[in-house]
């Protein structure tokens, strides 16, 4: 294979990513079935979504409203006059023979989505990639094959028509991504967008959220695109990066054999890390397109589209821009932060009860995510309010408790102990004339070690802090104990 030396100074991959998400609307994009995940096979189905003779669709206008706000958080022209079309897709999990999407008038066009990428120094570089187009369309259902997980090898096949119907929007990029790290994180960045909006949650293990990949190579400086290969079966932004890593070298090395690279689709194995051939690529006159007669003609009037854009909330690239720029947190604190909504929310919770903004990013990013990770748990379910840790924070930094017994008594505080309950009788003694004394009295009592010190030794400060620390059960505080200590000692 080539080196990825001479991939990034010989050639370049074009690379354009194509993604189906899943809408999270209560019933199907054309039918009252539910899209509940899970349960038993074939029970979230109904005449619509079966196919059946005589039945006609009626677009779910929540699924016309998701994705008009998802094609306005995607910066897209959203059209004001759009229709659906029949996209002729023989396949066993498709029970109409055909599938209901839009081709030559879709619900949004014409955007754009802002990437980020922190290097190891925790520097961002911002690039915007292109959106070419969003438009809905129904979901298939699913085939499961009995012996093996591939159509070859099995004896026999099961179909499971709970998912056929559930409502889709698909998002084209523009090939504007040139590596396996830009597409992972632009599938990413889509999520957490998709995510904020609260039109879909993105999982990509239920199958919420696919990502097809088109990769062509060409050499540096030539204009004209190479041959495109689509690659399917990615079910984790890690294997939609590997993947394409791994095709780059693949299409490099056929090229430079003078093998010609053919247009097909290709699956990612994830046990042998390779891309295998799958079948030549479709083109859109083999799914023969015609307007869907069934449904009528999409209107967006300019008071629903007022409507819908004044709902939108602040998206993930907005809050990590205001976050460096209006709370001076660094890229890494505001990844993290903005990952998630609930997250983001929480975090500015707690600055609104009063807490400094870095001290709570901190305990947020740090300690809190620690604890949500061992336990497999939410921000959304923990006890600790943000208004508690605000409290905590506050307490710090007026030095009424130290940072080490805020990060003793976090546990209680995560279950929900009050912090005025947590801290009862613990407060730091902070006044001189209370600490003096008990200082005085650590060092006649350790002759020895006094003259150690004095002799050079002056790494035994931190027994006599310690003894002051152990006496006051904890309770002095640290930096006043410093002070006096070496005041006293060097006396």
């Amino acid at each position: 294979m080539t080196s990825a030396t001479t991939v990034k100074t010989e050639y370049e991959a074009i690379i354009g990513l194509e993604t189906h998400c899943q809408l999270s609307t209560n019933t199907k994009i054309f039918s009252s079935s539910s899209t509940a995940f899970g349960g038993d096979p074939n029970t979230n189905i109904d005449p619509i979504c079966m196919g059946l003779p005589g039945v006609l669709p009626v677009l779910n206008q929540k699924v016309l409203e998701y994705a008009v706000k998802a094609g306005l958080a995607l910066n897209c022209q959203i059209a004001k006059y759009s229709k659906f079309d029949r996209k002729q897709y023989f396949y066993p999990d498709l029970p109409k023979n055909y599938q209901i999407s839009q081709y030559d008038l879709p619900i949004a066009e014409h955007g754009w989505l802002e990437i980020e990428l922190v290097d190891a120094d925790g520097n961002p570089t911002r690039k915007r990639i292109g959106i070419t187009r969003l438009h809905m369309e129904e979901d298939a259902g699913k085939l499961v094959h009995a012996g093996s997980e591939r159509l070859s090898g099995s004896t026999y096949s099961l179909v499971d028509y709970n998912r056929a119907g559930v409502p889709l929007v698909e998002i084209v990029s523009e090939p504007d991504l040139r590596t396996g790290q830009e597409a992972a994180e632009y599938a990413q960045e889509l999520r957490r967008v998709l995510r904020y909006l609260g039109v879909s949650d993105g999982n990509m293990q239920e199958g919420s959220l696919r990502c097809d990949v088109n990769i062509s190579v060409r050499p540096v400086g030539q204009k004209e695109f190479g041959t495109k290969v689509e690659i399917k079966n990615m079910n984790s932004f890690n294997a939609i990066q590997r993947a394409i890593e791994y095709e780059i070298e693949r299409q490099i090395a056929a090229v430079e054999a003078g093998e010609r690279i053919i247009q097909e689709t290709r699956l990612w194995e994830e046990g042998s890390q390779r891309t295998i051939s799958m079948r030549t690529k479709e083109g859109s006159s083999d799914y023969r397109y015609f307007p869907e007669p069934d449904l009528a003609p999409i209107e967006v009037s300019n008071e629903q589209l007022d409507g819908w854009r004044s709902e939108l909330p602040e998206l993930p690239a907005q809050k990590r821009h205001r976050y460096e720029s209006e709370l001076g947190l660094s890229a890494y604190d505001t990844r993290v932060l903005t990952e998630d909504r609930p997250v983001a929310d929480y975090f500015e919770a707690a600055i609104a009860a009063g807490a400094n903004a870095k001290a709570a990013a901190n305990w947020i990013t740090q300690d809190i995510a620690a604890y949500l990770n061992k336990q497999k748990l939410s921000i959304s379910e923990i006890a600790l309010t943000p208004q508690s840790l605000a409290d905590v924070i506050v307490r710090i930094e007026k030095g009424k408790i130290s940072n080490a017994q805020a990060k003793q008594k976090l546990p209680d505080l995560l279950n929900g102990v009050p912090p005025e309950k947590a801290f009862a009788g613990q407060e730091l003694i902070g006044d001189p004339a209370v600490l003096q004394p008990i200082v005085d009295e650590v060092i006649a009592a350790n002759p020895k070690e006094l003259e150690k010190y004095r002799n050079g030794n002056v790494n035994l400060k931190g027994f006599f802090v310690g003894q002051v620390l152990k006496k006051t059960e904890k309770r002095a505080d640290p930096k006043l104990t410093n002070e006096l200590v070496e005041k006293a000692l060097n006396s």
